[in-house]
């Protein structure tokens, strides 16, 4: 996983002062609520830095400044405490570490718990009052934008957090949260069915010295009563044991539910007020996970101690560690996604467009919607096979649905006369497409195409690529899944080849190739690829002979088709910006 972020502290972070003096900001750090990528922050068991006369709040307050000074750039949604946030649970203890707090009052959403070193009296939640709810009860969250309320007793609390264009459910609960806690938190759940929820307490799991983690005895109760059953729970993190460390779980509906405990309360100054952060990416589907104290990150690195040095970042792999979680296909049983809608033809075309093909219903004849006479049939190319209309589809395009080509039978082609198979493009072009390659990709589909016009280079008077017997302008896929856009040009004897990154399987891709009259660019899912010659690029040098989808040809022969699904496919006789590509920006 990236360092980015303790890096960047480590050279930007200044001195820590005396927190509790420092002018507070006149606004909260930014967060963006959109950003596909957002962190969470987590601290386990302060409770040796609020220990009767020996305290020393100065690593938390290190902490508070950090993630208030970073919270833009590493675009930190929450932070929530583990419990046993002090040592005694005293009212001069928890109102030291109450006003600790209001560092980051108002200026980061958080959520705290209680311990059971916070809280003395009475065997549950049903304790009554204390020092603890005094500082850290309902009443100090009340206004947070974040906060949805708590259990009648005070000591449960839930947490609605806006992040990567979701809303989020952190339950925070009692070390030893009650039968009508239970009954509280599942009514929470119930009330907010497509939140995806995280679970924070004090006692789940504790590990062994292999970071193996196991359900405590309270940890089992809180599973059988509440997280087995309950789908949306898709995290637990606590504290109370070391060492760290994590599993998981199946729960009642077969999905995954990561269990993962942080304690560092046994390392050198009580855990400095080590945090981790959880960056969660739900484009890449990961959640990277790193575990450092702020408190050391500032100091010359020629004068921190031994101990200061080893306790800067830990790297195990249960304190460093990444997750991969496809979020939309976990949260699908409670949240399905949301699609967009078909668009209709007449929303992608307009006087600009050449051809727009789209594959719903029969085969036969698909019609060029743009109405300009460029129909598609098919060209059989074995007696066997076929091509076969789908239900899949890129999230983007506009018909929901598209064709299958099985990498052998059968192409779609212009008619002998159609107005595309001559078009030279000269004042600039867009050629797009969606196309899905199979998982597993079996099979030997070297070089096959993808859209190309019929013909022979050399009878084009063109001697400058690879061989006179290819066709003058083909899109198409190397041994190494290597998207190859091949070009004469119509001026000059010019052969610019543009070549991309290996395209995943089992996933859609927008592809588009913008030519602006002077040089083509390729683009894939939106962004430009790095191999795009900078060679003059006027014009198709096209020789008045079909343009065909699915398939190139080499002296006029056809040895393989396409392998996989072709979506939407649109050219457009001027260049496109990025927005105007048929996704209309929606390339995930």
């Amino acid at each position: 996983m990236e360092r980015r972020n303790l890096l960047r502290a480590a050279i930007a972070a200044p001195a820590v002062t005396a927190f509790g003096t420092e002018p507070a900001e006149a606004t909260p750090a930014r967060f963006d609520t959109h950003n596909p990528r957002f962190a969470l922050a987590v601290l386990p068991d302060t409770q040796y830095l609020f220990d009767a006369d020996s305290a020393d709040p100065a690593p938390l307050r290190a902490t508070f400044k950090y993630l208030l000074e970073q919270r833009t750039d590493l675009n930190v949604a929450f932070l929530t405490h583990l419990g046993d946030v002090t040592e005694h649970g005293t009212e001069q203890e928890i109102t030291l570490a109450g006003s600790t707090f209001t560092a980051i009052d108002g200026r980061l959403p958080y959520s705290v718990l209680a311990g059971n070193h916070d809280v003395s009296s009475g065997t549950d939640d049903q304790r009554g009052d204390t020092p603890y709810r005094k500082v850290f009860g309902p009443d100090r969250f009340r206004h947070a934008a974040t906060f949805l309320g708590s259990s009648a007793d005070g000591y449960n609390s839930a947490h609605r957090v806006a992040a990567a264009g979701k809303q989020w459910l952190i339950l925070a609960l009692d070390w030893r949260i009650s039968d009508s806690g239970l009954t509280w938190a599942r009514g929470i759940l119930a009330a907010h069915p497509t939140l995806p929820a995280i679970v924070t307490t004090h006692d789940l799991a504790y590990a062994d010295d292999s970071g193996r983690a196991y359900l405590s005895g309270n940890g089992q109760r809180l599973w059988d009563n509440l997280i087995k059953d309950n789908d949306q729970i898709f995290l637990t993190l606590n504290g109370h044991y070391w060492p760290p460390g994590r599993t998981v779980l199946q729960n009642a509906a077969g999905h995954d539910v990561h269990v993962h405990i942080t304690n560092y309360q046994d390392r050198y100054y009580g855990g400095a007020g080590m945090i981790r952060l959880y960056h969660f990416d739900l484009v890449r589907g990961r959640i990277d996970v790193e575990t450092f104290a702020p408190w050391f990150l500032h100091r010359d690195t020629a004068k921190r101690t031994p101990l200061e040095a080893e306790t800067i970042e830990l790297t195990s792999d249960v304190d460093r560690f990444s997750l991969a979680i496809d979020f939309e296909s976990r949260f699908a049983d409670f949240a399905p996604p949301v699609l967009p809608a078909p668009r209709p033809a007449a929303q992608v075309v307009d006087r600009h467009t050449a051809a727009y093909w789209r594959f719903e219903g029969s085969l036969t004849t698909v019609k060029d919607l743009s109405g300009k006479g460029n129909d598609l049939s098919v060209r059989r190319l074995t007696g066997t096979g076929g091509l076969t209309v789908s239900p899949e589809h890129h999230v983007g395009a506009p018909a929901h649905s598209s064709v299958y080509f099985d990498g052998v039978s059968s192409l779609l082609q212009t008619s002998a006369n159609a107005p595309l198979n001559s078009q030279k493009f000269l004042d600039g072009y867009t050629f797009e497409t969606f196309i899905k390659l199979p998982d597993p990709y079996v099979g030997d589909h070297a070089w096959m195409g993808i859209f190309s016009w019929e013909g022979r280079s050399g009878d084009a008077g063109k001697h400058s690529g690879w061989s006179p017997l290819e066709p003058t302008c083909s899109l198409n896929l190397s041994p190494e899944r290597f998207l190859q856009y091949v070009l004469y040009t119509e001026d000059g004897d010019h052969n610019p080849t543009s070549w991309s990154h290996a395209l995943p399987v089992g996933v859609w891709h927008h592809v588009a190739v913008v030519n602006d009259g002077k040089r083509s660019i390729v683009w894939v899912n939106g962004s430009k690829i790095a191999r795009n010659p900078t060679q003059p690029s006027h014009g198709v040098a096209t020789l008045g002979c079909p343009f065909t989808l699915g398939g190139t040809s080499f002296d006029l022969q056809y040895d393989q088709t396409f392998y996989g699904w072709i979506g939407d496919t649109r050219i457009t006789t001027r260049a496109l910006r990025p927005e105007q590509f048929l996704p209309a920006g929606r390339f995930r």
